[in-house]
């Protein structure tokens, strides 16, 4: 059984390729997935973001993934790491642990093996959110959403109003606030809503992208963009420091 989660995993891997593989079949499980291709991007990312889970590959440029680790752990001593490593050497596995890994993944490996060692570090963890069926109401930006009542009310000094959503508008406003500033997987809004993914349902799902882009344009801080080849983000400004 596939785990429902919306929680964030920075992945830090200096193989672009092998990063976006496993980014991509992390997503495709509904994961949100920051990718950083060096250790000193890891860690800006890691600073500006907010995280469940870091996967971080040993042997990287500028900053090794060890370092990464030692740096992050000063900032917060709970969150679960996991390395990924060339190497199976005793010293480099103990010295992970040392560090506080709470695993080590020796390449190659498959990505359901990634998955399933996520999953087992995260239950772990106590690190899963809340289910998505209990979030019924979400305030982004200058708006307040009532899922269940499909209400969308925005608030300003200028004036306010409120908007009646369609069925389909609500529940992917809905995933698109459950990824806020992360990647919503095209592939998952299409199988949540549409029930498959396809040309034409990918072709529906664009229209009710265009409508919602529509109803939250009145806060410039909003905004939901197009991520290629992967899916759609919902970026949320007034919240301070966004990689984008």
């Amino acid at each position: 059984m596939t785990e429902n989660t919306t929680q964030n995993i920075l992945l830090v891997e200096d193989d672009q390729n092998f990063g976006d593989v496993l980014r991509s079949y992390l997503e495709m499980h509904e994961y949100g997935v920051e990718l950083a291709k060096d250790g000193e991007e890891g860690l800006m990312k890691y600073h500006k973001g907010n995280y469940d889970l870091c996967i971080l590959d040993v042997m990287m440029p500028k900053k090794d993934g060890f370092t990464v680790a030692k740096e992050i752990r000063e900032n917060n001593k709970d969150i679960p790491l996991i390395f990924l490593t060339a190497k199976s050497l005793k010293e480099d596995v103990l010295e992970g642990f040392k560090i506080g890994a709470d695993d080590y993944i020796t390449k190659p490996f498959n990505s359901e093996e990634l998955l399933l060692r996520v999953q087992a570090v995260l239950r772990r963890s106590g690190a899963k959110v809340e289910p998505e069926e209990e979030v019924t109401e979400f305030d982004f930006g200058k708006y307040h959403f009532n899922y269940p009542l499909r209400i969308l009310n925005y608030t300003s000094p200028e004036g306010n109003s409120k908007d009646n959503l369609s069925p389909k508008e609500a529940h992917l406003l809905r995933l698109f606030c459950l990824h806020k500033n992360q990647v919503l997987p095209r592939s998952v809004a299409l199988t949540k809503i549409w029930g498959e993914d396809n040309y034409f349902t990918a072709r529906s799902m664009d229209v009710f992208v265009t409508k919602l882009r529509k109803y939250i344009n009145k806060d410039s801080d909003l905004e939901i963009v197009n991520i290629h080849g992967n899916g759609f983000r919902l970026i949320d400004r007034s919240e301070g420091a966004v990689v984008e």
